[in-house]
Parts: C-alpha cells; sequence; structure tokens
C-alpha cells in the first residue's frame, strides 16, 4: 500500500429513497477518539433523527484494530457492517463515515436497508474531496549545529515530515519518512553530511 485516500474536510452528500432521507456525513479522524467525537457531534446536529449509523477506518484502510460501526437501531447487520464493508474495500483510512436517516414512513426491508446504507457510502466516497495519504515511518537523525541550516532546507523541499527537534550538544531530529522514499532520501542526507549525520533509528524494511 503505496497510499490511502482520506477526506480533505468534512463533507456532506445527500440520498433518498422511498421516501426516506439518508444523509451521509465523512471527516477524516485520527484514531477512535476523534472517531467517536464526529459521531457524536452528528448526533448533536440531528437530535430528532431516527438513526444516526456509522462506520470508521480511524487508522490505516489495514488496521483492523481501528475498524468499528454501529446498527444504532436498525435492525442487525443491516447498516453499520455494509457501511464498514463499503469503506474497507475503497482504500479510504483516517475516515469516519455517518449515515443519518429520517424515516420517511415506507419500510424498506432487511435489504433494502442492506442495500440503502451501501449506496448512500458508496455515492459519498465517490464524490469526496480527498488527498493521497502516505504511510509513514519514524526515524531520527543526530546533527551538527554547523549542518543544522544545510539539513533543514534539504528536508523542506522532500516529502520528509518533521516531527520533532531536541537540542543538546547536537540537535536530533524526529523524522516521518515514507518508506519507498527513504533509501534514496537517507543516501543524500549521508552524502550531505560526509559521515556526520547518526541515523539513530535501524534500517527501515523497503519492501
Amino acid at each position: 500500500m503505496d497510499y490511502y485516500l482520506s477526506p480533505i474536510e468534512e463533507q456532506r452528500f445527500d440520498l433518498v429513497i422511498k421516501n426516506s432521507q439518508f444523509i451521509t456525513r465523512i471527516k477524516r479522524t485520527r484514531g477512535r477518539q476523534e472517531a467517536k467525537a464526529f459521531i457524536e457531534s452528528i448526533r448533536s446536529k440531528y437530535p430528532d433523527a431516527n438513526h444516526h449509523c456509522w462506520a470508521f477506518a480511524a487508522g490505516t484502510p489495514n488496521n483492523a484494530h481501528l475498524w468499528d460501526q454501529s446498527d444504532d437501531g436498525e435492525p442487525k447487520g443491516t447498516a453499520g457492517k455494509p457501511m464498514l464493508n463499503v469503506l474497507q474495500h475503497s482504500n479510504f483510512g483516517e475516515t469516519t463515515i455517518v449515515v443519518t436517516r429520517y424515516f420517511g414512513g415506507v419500510k424498506l426491508g432487511a435489504g433494502g436497508l442492506v442495500r440503502a446504507y451501501s449506496q448512500a457510502v458508496q455515492e459519498a466516497l465517490s464524490q469526496a474531496l480527498t488527498e493521497e495519504i502516505y504511510p509513514r515511518n519514524a526515524v531520527s537523525i543526530k546533527v551538527s549545529y554547523s549542518l543544522l541550516g544545510k539539513v533543514e532546507y534539504w528536508l523542506e523541499h522532500s516529502d520528509i515530515e518533521v516531527l520533532k527537534k531536541h537540542f543538546d550538544a547536537d540537535i536530533i531530529i524526529e523524522l516521518g519518512v515514507i518508506p519507498n522514499s527513504w533509501a534514496e532520501q537517507k543516501t543524500a542526507l549521508e552524502n550531505m553530511g560526509q559521515g556526520s549525520i547518526i541515523f539513530i533509528e535501524p534500517e527501515l524494511d523497503n519492501k
């Protein structure tokens, strides 16, 4: 997995099926706490709705520990599970989806609900404004003060994230690196430092 998709902002999509209104809201959420907070914000926004069904992949798409879903009162397995199934097969990560339903007086049946909630999520994800998120590994480098300006300038023009800096006799810079890019970038830093940059973390597996 080189990258996954995530919404760039909170977005809303509307769908009406047999008089029932399905309001789908999606947002980028990093971790369970952000996901649950977003779900509660939607409950507060539509307090009179019949259901607020939800699903999230609050980490990378393949991190099952950060998957969850809820039918929120719909018949078991007719809302949250199909919503999560669509999300799992969409290459979206750090994403929470809440589908708010206002019942329109016509029962959809179990199969109809599964199709409705699946469609709501499919259409929302297909229309969402997204960005590509590249999973990163952590690595630290030790740099002398005399080389700091040159290294900082180089980092600013790379795709490496500077996470923290620790100033002591030397400077330790914590980085978030994209595994597929790191080998070439490490070589460039080694050449820049001519042996004076120390790589504290072990070699990353670039496979």
